[in-house]
């Protein structure tokens, strides 16, 4: 267990069985007595995500063997009452759950009974169940900003419901600052946001543990108090937003930089192998799913997990070459050039090269603090006389990521599982950065590019691909309108849930801007004018726009 092996793992096991006599003895001894070693370890900070799942994978197995022999003796011989019960899911709207899974392994692994509901949960799906089986905890998970508005939600069902159990708040866009701000204050009981799932043990031990938790949630409630206070009293340092477009960078277009493109409208992609887009891969974000940080290949050297590392890139590594040889993934990508000019901070996208007929909008948001920078900036503006153009795209790894982790998950090995979620994610990313340097050629400044792989991570190159939920283009319904312009469903199979996540989720979607101005930034926070401003653009009630906002109000 504690090296993960998994060999011989059956012939062990009933040896172990006979030799303890009965399969819960198995369990409730060598079985926990190896996992308790592996939390201690993980703990102390000598054993790492990799070892852990590994170790999972071994337990799992061994306890899959004794299953058979456990039913026949349920009745006579209960199982001992575990730590906890904890529900895990990703919020309805959401498909991203790699995180969730090993929260749920790391959880397992320590003896808690977890129940993962999977993904696109709704919250009286997760209610239910947390009632039916007793839950100790609820862990909400979710990666795309709409999902905090759907924990919101979660939250103020669990206090009409009058649910009092602990609420955990986890996934790549959440934050201990909107969880104290925008969640918490919607349930009287606990919540707590755990960053990442090496915190999830001591947490869970903190709340289930009744002479500690009232002190836990007092010192939690204090410190929440205090993150939304200053959070609320840097508010009015917000330019208002007619300000804050008259400060706006002065962008300079002329005709060497509203560049016309190599053609105008979609260009499907369909036929493209893993080893074209092998060499793009960024492999550090590979490390960073599980939780090791470092920059690849120098994560490497790294004295305290460097070895495992290195481990983990070799399984990662002979799995991409499974996957390559059984052709598993069938990545796509559609791509597309529009004309197009700005107005104001939104874009307008033409027909055709004549630009009479109005296509579609996209509509952007401005900077609220200096330097005041919106993407429609890096489009001509309308009134220029110039004829400028953008483009976009959705990429895919394709839905046999989800088939093919799910094979080793039903088997259970969670480790191959994840690693192929895992693997996913890259090869889109890697796929998008590959379109990207295509897209650079067919604009014409990209020929003479000589740039190594780390300076294309780096982007040392001109222009911009931002993707709608990231931080220069915070809001994801404008999704809805890119994949409609690329047909995008249709080219790719890739298509939106009601709260605009993409599935598959190894896929990518975003804006292409060749101006040699043109720069990430992020979006922040906007005011109450760029609300109703957004909303009038938009031709949405209030309403609408104040959930589409929400995380940046």
């Amino acid at each position: 267990i504690v090296h993960g092996i998994t060999e011989f793992i059956d012939q062990d096991t009933e040896e172990a069985r006979v030799k303890y006599k009965k399969p819960l003895n198995v369990i409730e001894g060598p079985l926990m007595a190896g996992m308790r070693v592996v939390g201690e370890l993980f703990g102390a900070g000598k054993m790492f995500l990799p070892q852990v799942v590994k170790s999972a994978r071994v337990m799992k197995k061994a306890v899959a063997y004794l299953q058979p022999y456990m039913e026949a003796e349920k009745a006579a011989n209960p199982s001992a009452r575990a730590q906890g019960k904890f529900l895990i899911a990703t919020v309805k709207g959401d498909v991203h759950d790699i995180g969730k899974n090993i929260v749920a392994v790391v959880l397992a692994c320590n003896n808690y009974e977890v129940f993962d509901l999977g993904v696109m949960v709704s919250c009286d799906q997760i209610l239910k169940k947390a009632k039916e089986m007793g839950a100790d905890i609820i862990g909400l998970s979710g990666l795309i900003t709409p999902s905090l508005e759907e924990m919101i939600y979660n939250a103020q069902e669990m206090q009409r419901e009058g649910f009092h159990i602990p609420l955990l708040i986890g996934g790549a866009t959440t934050s201990r600052l909107h969880t104290a701000l925008k969640i918490a204050p919607h349930y009287s009981g606990i919540v707590d946001h755990v960053a990442d799932a090496s915190l999830v043990i001591n947490v869970c031990g903190e709340l289930l543990d009744p002479e500690r938790r009232e002190g836990y949630q007092k010192a939690l409630k204090e410190k929440q108090k205090r993150m939304s206070e200053q959070y609320l009293n840097a508010g009015a340092q917000l330019t208002p937003l007619n300000e804050a477009r008259a400060q706006k960078p002065q962008v300079t277009h002329n005709k060497e930089t509203a560049l016309q493109p190599e053609f105008i409208g979609t260009r499907v992609f369909d036929q493209i192998t893993l080893e074209e887009i092998e060499p793009y891969i960024d492999w550090s974000p590979f490390f960073w799913t599980w939780e090791l940080k470092g920059v690849f290949p120098k994560i490497f050297d790294n004295e305290k997990y460097g070895k495992e590392a290195k481990k983990l890139y070799d399984d990662a590594l002979a799995l991409l070459n499974k996957i390559k040889i059984q052709k598993k993934f069938s990545p796509q990508a559609v791509v597309a050039f529009w004309p197009a000019n700005g107005v104001g901070d939104s874009i307008e996208i033409y027909e055709d090269e004549r630009r009479m007929t109005l296509k579609a909008k996209f509509h952007h948001l401005r900077q609220q603090v200096k330097p005041f920078r919106s993407l429609a900036d890096y489009v001509a503006p309308k009134d220029s006389g110039l004829e400028d153009y953008m483009g976009g795209f959705v990429v895919t790894a394709g839905s046999g990521v989800e088939e093919y982790s799910l094979e080793y998950k039903n088997s259970g090995d969670d480790y191959n599982s994840i690693l192929v979620k895992a693997l996913g994610d890259r090869i889109a990313e890697a796929l998008a950065e590959m379109m990207h340097k295509r897209i650079r050629e067919y604009w014409g400044y990209g020929q003479d590019e000589k740039l190594s792989s780390e300076q294309l991570i780096k982007e040392e190159y001109r222009g911009i691909r931002p993707a709608p939920g990231y931080p220069a283009c915070p809001e994801h319904s404008e999704k809805e309108t890119l994949f409609h312009l690329l047909n995008a469903e249709t080219a790719t199979g890739v298509r939106l849930t009601e709260n605009f996540a993409m599935t598959p989720a190894s896929s990518v979607s975003g804006f292409y801007f060749s101006h040699p101005e043109s720069k990430y930034f992020a979006i922040q926070r906007v005011g109450e004018d760029q609300l109703r401003d957004y909303a009038d653009r938009k031709g949405l009630e209030l309403g609408v726009a104040k959930r589409l906002l929400s995380p940046l109000l």
